[in-house]
């Protein structure tokens, strides 16, 4: 269309051949993309500008919105077994939280802080890459040489150190970060502050053993209670500071990235001895005192809540003070100690003496109320009823650590010979940690691990065998199983809900060992059976939280553990699998791989 034919000249040579000059036209034109294409082939190789058009191609590819069916097609062959390996993030996804990220929450309501909790993107539209550690990462500084200093490569994020240096938070000193132990309200050190509040309070002996520091910065209050035999849930949100709940867990503290807005915390009720905020920042009296109430709802019967820095004393806040002051009287909560400006109140052991007039409107909640509902659940304007969980519970009436961690668990519903289930729960995973150390060569029990955590606790029997072992762990009850949380609390452990169809609220890298027993079962729902979401999926998330040369140990059936090596290919696990140990019933297999160190 458009073109003219002309008819075509033809000339003949010395030698009698006849050519047409039109097609030594197009020969050399076809010549001259032939090297020019060579001439970008060797630039593309050879030189840094085609590293940096196939970084930034690989980035429009995984950052973007991937074709579902695409995605659906690469899992399927994943789990099939087909030679797949996932590709890295980009570089700028080094400490990525999909469920915490800036670029997509701050799109959301400020009210009651809703734009920082949990928000999950679609899983079909997420890529499915693993993230890559950071320029220079090094293995992680072994504990407890770790809760002084980390490496600065590790995490290269300076905010901190330059805003709260001068108030003992962190420092930067050649190729580390030191942390003199200091905070905001504690700038001579947790040490001495730990020590003040032990005038009022019995931080030592065991009566306490499960401590809740909220807005806790780098964790130094809840690293330094250690100590003391106090293990503490230390959480922050991610924020404008960045990363110090990273720079907690790099410590080797226990820390969990949350924020209190709209919805309740995932923990059970009851469960924490002594509730900590030092500048915390949390307007405990504001929306009809929601926030204090969610408090109560978390704190033991007995136990201790600890608030340090405004409004107590504080200029200007005097309205503040008060109310909460009138929260707390509200709720007979009896005032230990006001401590310049540190106010310590014990909660009352029995039922609450609310009375029906109060200036905040507070009422008991319905009989209906489950107070150990916590995942995905709004915060409620009421308080919630002692009555609804039985059994002697409370600060005083609970064994003392460590005697509490083997005692027959003062509350539960669930079954009804529940002390001996627990017990045999507790022998049994006994010899499964021996089983783990003697025969499979996992260094538990070493400094090589820290940060354990594990997936599908039950009843934390498996933290439980750990406790001579320099760990902590993070006991994770799925939302969708039975809620034995508050068993695991009244062990003296600590945990979370989680639904393992999403990400886990936690930094890249925060673990040195995650176990998981029956992972099939995490993706499962429990009443049809079928799948939520898929098992590469989990184990890229697994991938995402567990530091380089970490360790992976899943207990299932034959079947599934042959499908778990064949994805644990994909993500770059070294797998291993071995057969259950001589004393255990039942089809089970067990696969040990570690996370292979590598890098962009």
């Amino acid at each position: 269309m458009g073109h003219v034919n002309l008819p075509a000249s033809k000339r003949t040579s010395n030698i009698g051949l006849i050519y047409n000059p039109r097609q030594w036209r197009l020969l050399d034109l076809i010549s001259a993309v032939f090297f020019g294409l060579v001439f970008l082939f060797f630039i593309l190789v050879f030189t840094p500008l085609g590293d940096s058009l196939a970084a930034s191609g690989r980035q429009t590819l995984l950052m973007s919105g991937s074709d579902p069916q695409q995605r659906m097609r690469l899992v399927a062959a994943i789990e099939a077994g087909q030679p797949r390996v996932l590709e890295p993030c980009p570089a700028e996804a080094v400490d990525h939280m999909p469920c915490e990220d800036p670029r997509l929450n701050s799109q959301l309501s400020r009210e009651m802080n809703y734009y920082r909790e949990r928000h999950c993107p679609m899983l079909e539209s997420t890529p499915l890459c693993l993230v890559p550690p950071p320029r220079g990462f090094k293995v992680s500084v072994q504990w407890p040489e770790s809760l002084h200093k980390i490496w600065h490569s590790n995490m290269p994020h300076n905010k901190i150190a330059d805003r709260k240096g001068h108030q003992g938070w962190m420092k930067l000193e050649g190729p580390h970060f030191i942390f003199p132990g200091g905070g905001t309200m504690f700038p001579d050190g947790a040490e001495q502050y730990i020590e003040k509040l032990g005038q009022y309070i019995p931080m030592n002996g065991g009566v306490l053993r499960t401590a809740l520091d909220m807005g806790c910065g780098v964790a130094s209050f809840g690293g330094f209670l250690l100590s003391q035999n106090i293990v503490t849930m230390s959480f922050a949100p991610r924020d404008s500071h960045k990363s110090q709940i990273q720079f907690a867990l790099e410590r080797g503290i226990p820390a969990f990235v949350a924020m209190l807005g709209t919805r309740r915390l995932p923990f059970p009720a009851f469960g924490f001895d002594l509730v900590h905020c030092s500048r915390c920042l949390i307007p405990f009296t504001a929306y009809n005192a929601t926030y204090f109430l969610e408090v109560d709802r978390l704190l033991r019967p007995g136990g201790y809540l600890v608030v340090s820095g405004p409004p107590v004393q504080w200029p200007k806040q005097d309205k503040e003070w008060s109310d909460l002051q009138g929260v707390a009287r509200a709720l007979c909560y009896e005032l230990i100690a006001v401590d310049g400006n540190t106010v310590i109140w014990k909660k009352p052991a029995g039922d609450t003496c609310l009375p029906n007039q109060n200036e905040f409107g507070l009422e008991l909640c319905d009989e209906s109320d489950d107070p150990n509902s916590a995942w995905y659940f709004k915060l409620k304007k009421c308080v919630s009823r002692l009555s609804s969980a039985k059994g002697e519970y409370a600060v005083g009436s609970i064994p003392k650590w460590p005697e509490r961690l083997t005692s027959p668990p003062p509350r539960s519903t669930l079954l009804k010979n529940v002390a001996d289930v627990y017990e045999a729960d507790t022998r049994r995973w006994i010899r499964r940690v021996v089983h783990y150390k003697n025969s499979l060569n996992i260094k538990l029990g070493t400094a090589a691990v820290r940060n354990v955590m594990d997936m599908n606790a039950f009843f934390g029997g498996f933290a439980a065998a750990l406790k001579s072992d320099p760990v902590w762990v993070m006991n994770v009850v799925p939302s969708r199983k039975p809620s034995t949380l508050d068993v695991i609390f009244d062990r003296g452990l600590i945990g979370v809900y989680h639904d393992w169809c999403e990400p886990f609220s936690t930094y890249p890298r925060s673990y040195d060992l995650i176990h998981v027993t029956s992972i099939e079962s995490l993706i499962k729902d429990p009443a049809s059976g079928k799948s939520r979401c898929n098992l590469v999926d989990l184990m890229v998330e697994i991938d995402r939280m567990l530091r380089p040369e970490g360790t992976v140990i899943v207990r299932d059936t034959p079947e599934v553990i042959d499908k778990v090596a064949r994805v644990a290919h994909a993500v770059r696990w070294k797998p291993t699998i071995y057969d259950k140990e001589p004393e255990s019933h039942g089809r089970e297999k067990i696969l040990v791989a570690t996370k292979t160190f590598w890098t962009l």
